[in-house]
């Protein structure tokens, strides 16, 4: 009875909160420039101090090096695979990006919060920094290209560096690895930062999750491509997690916290942003779809990852 509790203690609020998101829709309790309203604030504001905190507070080693070389490499893999399978899915160029890169920024940490706690979120910025790198560089630099903008490397970082989330990571890793996130905690100011950050961050996993079922579409049109792209990016998806977790878990020692965020992590979609920075065009339905979709199968996963959490 009390894992049963605990359990619902995890995944209801999400479900909840997928369901208010849903009803501001279909009840027009908020309008599309309202949503598009909570999105600059979530992107320009809490987002960037939910990702400084997680990597602040994060320990750098080696480790975190494993980390970054075993993620980043399943990005390439799992996007080289994407190419290889588009035949599957007709009348589509940008599949592959579907399949590769994740959506920690708005939806990982928020779930991993809940599954682990925030004073535990740093075990999920141990496995998303690869993938950050990875979807700041060659993701977008190929999305870009493949969606007819023309662009090169040069234009990237120079997006990536305005980009207020890759900043929070930047800053958060440069105060982490420093030791400066250290000399704060322990000052005299340092309950005050903590209360300050918090109260920034507190937010803002309600507000993702709310725009989550807001753009929650199931049209039946294109539901047969949807499906087969989830299918195939779970399939990809779950071959990279079993060799990665075999890897890491020979080199380092076995740690349920980053187990459960390297589970959570390849059970994400893929990134949010695919819209924000190329020109979709026809496929916009297509990919909007696909991730809407792709974030139920997530909470799915995560009802299941709950469970083994509190055993």
């Amino acid at each position: 009875m009390q894992q049963t509790i605990s359990v619902l203690e995890m995944t209801l609020p999400v479900i909840v909160m997928i369901l208010v998101g849903y009803l501001c829709r279909v009840k027009r309790l908020v309008s599309k420039e309202g949503l598009a309203g909570i999105k600059s604030v979530i992107s320009n504001i809490t987002l960037p101090v939910v990702l400084f905190k997680a990597f602040y507070t994060t320990e750098y080693s080696l480790k975190s090096l494993l980390y970054f070389a075993i993620i980043f490499t399943c990005c390439c893999v799992a996007l080289a695979a994407g190419h290889l399978l588009n035949p599957l899915i007709k009348d589509s160029k940008l599949m592959p990006y579907l399949l590769s890169g994740f959506e920690v920024g708005m939806l990982g940490y928020a779930l991993y919060g809940l599954l682990a706690g925030n004073d535990n979120i740093s075990y999920m910025a141990s496995v998303d920094l690869g993938q950050v790198i990875f979807v700041y560089t060659i993701y977008l630099t190929l999305l870009k290209n493949a969606a007819g903008q023309k662009t090169d490397l040069k234009g990237i970082l120079i997006s990536m560096v305005k980009n207020p989330a890759f900043q929070g990571v930047a800053v958060g890793i440069l105060t982490g690895i420093t030791g400066l996130g250290g000399l704060i905690a322990g000052s005299p100011a340092g309950g005050v930062f903590h209360e300050i950050i918090e109260m920034i961050t507190l937010p803002t996993s309600g507000m993702i999750l709310i725009i989550v079922g807001y753009e929650l579409s199931m049209r039946k049109d294109i539901m047969l491509p949807v499906c087969k792209t989830i299918f195939l990016r779970i399939f990809v998806m779950g071959i990279l997690l079993a060799i990665s977790a075999f890897v890491m878990f020979q080199i380092v020692p076995f740690d349920k916290n980053l187990f459960m965020a390297m589970i959570l992590l390849f059970s994400l979609p893929a990134p949010f942003i695919i819209p924000l920075y190329a020109d979709v065009d026809s496929e916009g339905i297509y990919i909007s779809t696909t991730l809407s979709m792709h974030t139920l199968v997530t909470i799915f996963i995560f009802v299941g990852l709950s469970v083994y959490a509190i055993n």
